[in-house]
């Protein structure tokens, strides 16, 4: 049974409609690295099976990966992102009540 494309909605705009969903913003937010490796793959049109064969993985890893149940290594979410044209960004963020204090900086003391 084939089906007309045209009767799909794009992920792109699924995706925006269900942003607006505050719950689901929140679990994109707690899974986000998660959220992004499966959104990018399926906007590349993968499989998770095909993800991982460029990886140099199995499957279930892919799935453990986006289910954001696993704590990979750098070095494999470098690979997953490379494999899906992109490049790995590692930050470390404060949360704004940090920001906010003022700093009481330790080391050496002018007399």
């Amino acid at each position: 049974m084939s089906r007309d494309v045209s009767q799909f909605e794009r992920f792109e705009d699924w995706e925006a409609g269900q942003m607006q969903d505050p719950e689901f913003r929140a679990a994109v937010e707690e899974l986000e690295p998660a959220y992004q490796i499966a959104r990018l793959r399926i906007m590349r049109g993968l499989t998770q099976a095909q993800l991982a064969d460029l990886v140099g993985t199995k499957q279930p890893s892919i799935a453990r990966l986006e289910s954001g149940k696993a704590e990979p290594k750098i070095s494999f979410l470098r690979r997953v992102a490379e494999a899906l044209g992109g490049h790995l960004e590692v930050r470390i963020a404060l949360p704004d009540e940090v920001l906010k204090k003022p700093q009481r900086h330790q080391g050496t003391k002018k007399t």
